[in-house]
């Protein structure tokens, strides 16, 4: 089996380091998106009680009973609470199996912004709904947003300087997108029917927009990439580091140069009954209204995809996502 190259960067190099450095990181990043699609950040600044806070405070709304978290249930793409069974993730092109949903409830929110086209903003940018149960999640949750947003930027930088394009390019295309935030409960075994076969804490899929930044907790029951050759390989994990994952609407963009790769959570195990996971995850969109064409080579990997429009993507792949 492969060993899927998936590097750990420290992003205080691109924000203090010179043009050198920045430029080794740059390449860094265009060999591990050509392989795996993945990489592991550090230095970002986040603090570590911020996310502890954030786990506490979902957990609290895990807890409540199934008839309090209906008042908040929303569909793949809202905002609230997804339950159990509402969504089955699956490889792009190939169809879901509702009997096989994921093993997980999450609560989902997105971003508060206005771009000034209120035909965008009224579709792209609806109103979060804050369970009144836990009151603190909002503030927890706007200032761990707002600092992934700027990490989200930095990355859009590094990542247009590694294809020799000007280091605002992407940013000039991100910065009025939506993004998504779950907050994925993983529940334990304990809690669960037996998973059937081939039934997944999240099944194998590819993500849908632009950049996957994902903090997460380890266990038995975790993140495996598909590697090159096809096999499944566990995702390293470094206390303290953000998992970051391109996704295929960047991938197309970049005419297949770099991979939106295939990975999945595995079901809770056997080996570890009570194993219950929380993880942070957010989905970082391009502009709704940005038409995405593929760069020709020597930027672009070769492979011809039809323009398409950001929201248009969007919403094919939401409602192939939801049961």
């Amino acid at each position: 089996m492969s060993t899927p190259d998936i590097p750990l960067i420290d992003i205080s190099v691109w924000r203090t380091g010179g043009d050198t450095r920045r430029e080794i990181l740059a390449r860094q990043l265009d060999e591990a998106m050509r392989t795996s699609g993945f990489f592991l950040v550090r230095g970002h600044g986040i603090d570590p009680r911020l996310l502890a806070d954030i786990r506490a405070e979902a957990k609290r709304f895990f807890a409540l009973p199934a008839e309090v978290k209906q008042e908040y249930r929303t569909p793949v793409g809202g905002r609230g609470w997804i339950a159990n069974g509402d969504e089955a993730n699956s490889f792009y092109g190939v169809a879901s199996d509702p009997t096989k949903a994921d093993l997980k409830e999450t609560l989902t929110f997105g971003r508060e912004h206005a771009t000034g086209n209120p035909e965008l903003d009224s579709e792209w940018f609806i109103p979060n709904v804050w369970p009144t149960q836990t009151p603190e999640l909002k503030n927890l949750t706007a200032r761990f947003t707002s600092q992934i947003f700027d990490l989200y930027l930095d990355l859009a930088r590094i990542l247009a300087v590694a294809l020799g394009l000007p280091e605002d390019y992407f940013v000039r295309r991100v910065s009025d997108s939506p993004y998504t935030f779950n907050i994925n409960r993983y529940p334990a075994m304990t809690e669960l029917d037996q998973p059937l076969d081939g039934q997944y804490r999240v099944g194998p899929h590819t993500d849908w927009g632009f950049l996957t930044i994902l903090d997460r907790q380890p266990g038995y029951g975790g993140l495996q990439v598909q590697t090159l050759d096809g096999d499944w390989a566990d995702a390293p994990f470094v206390p303290g580091a953000l998992t970051v994952n391109i996704a295929d609407m960047l991938a197309r963009w970049t005419g297949d140069r770099w991979r939106s790769t295939r990975h999945r959570v595995l079901p809770p195990p056997p080996e570890a009954p009570t194993e219950e996971l929380i993880s942070l995850i957010m989905f970082m969109e391009a502009d709704m209204d940005q038409r995405v064409s593929p760069f020709d080579p020597p930027i672009g990997g070769g492979v011809r995809y039809d323009p398409i429009l950001a929201a248009d993507y969007f919403k094919q792949r939401a409602a192939a996502a939801t049961v």
